[in-house]
């Protein structure tokens, strides 16, 4: 699961990072544990982090809002709502449980289908960087780049689980978007879904996860910083093009 484990001084004769040092350096000194991932490409411990607060935020929304609301609010977001709504009521609740025992099974896999998403996002950067910059990025240092970058993520979880223990309207309850950090947040759903979509991109936790992965691409490279950052944009912003216009389609 990692690169390397073995704790060397760095290129420059800094003494190493230990993972805690690491992960508290990503939020208030991220150059530090970006040049660290040269010495060691482990990156275990933040995806471990980030998987125990997304397993958290699940166990909160299944005891504060229930998977049936939940089930209930994405089904009334969807373009099924009309079809589901000439459902006679037995079927009308027969479909809820089943989506409610669907949705929480694939919520707590959360951590496997993240670290999924990260190996495929992983590769492609890492491709992008060598291909298109000439930089020497291997996939283990990479993963960790990905990885580390995404620790803003927790702190989206714990404000998922304030809101919720505040007292957020079930009806109202996204669980695909369920803090106001993007202007989406205050749009309808069931609106125009490119719309939607593309405005959910203007997200604080993704800006702050993109800028970090271009801090970290840039400190395992030569590329400027600001060109890395531009990479990861790109990519980013190709994904939600994409992604916005398949829903808008179906």
């Amino acid at each position: 699961m990692s690169a390397s484990v073995v704790a060397a001084p760095g290129d420059d004769g800094t003494p190493p990072l230990s993972e805690p040092a690491r992960i508290v350096n990503t939020f208030i000194a991220p150059g530090k544990t970006f040049t660290d991932i040269r010495r060691n490409g482990s990156w275990w411990a933040p995806w471990l982090l980030i998987s125990i607060f997304s397993i958290a935020f699940i166990y909160v929304v299944g005891q504060q809002i229930g998977f049936e609301q939940v089930s209930r609010n994405q089904i009334a977001h969807s373009a099924r709502a009309d079809q589901f709504d000439k459902l006679p009521p037995d079927q009308q609740d027969q479909r809820i449980r089943l989506s409610a025992k669907i949705t929480r099974i694939f919520a707590y896999l959360t951590p496997a289908f993240v670290l999924l998403a990260y190996v495929i996002m992983a590769a492609i950067l890492m491709a992008t960087f060598k291909v298109g910059t000439g930089a020497e990025v291997t996939f283990g240092k990479s993963m960790a780049i990905v990885i580390y970058s995404s620790l803003p993520y927790i702190l989206h979880a714990i404000l998922g689980i304030v809101s919720l223990f505040a007292g957020v309207s079930p009806e109202g309850f996204n669980i695909n978007n369920p803090v106001g950090s993007n202007p989406a947040y205050f749009m309808d759903p069931a609106g125009n879904k490119f719309v939607y979509g593309m405005a959910s991109a203007l997200d604080i936790f993704v800006i702050w996860s993109i800028v970090l992965m271009g801090i970290g691409f840039a400190c395992n490279s030569k590329v400027k910083r600001s060109n890395a950052i531009l990479i990861v944009v790109a990519w980013y912003l190709l994904w939600k093009l994409l992604a916005s216009g398949l829903a808008a389609a179906f």
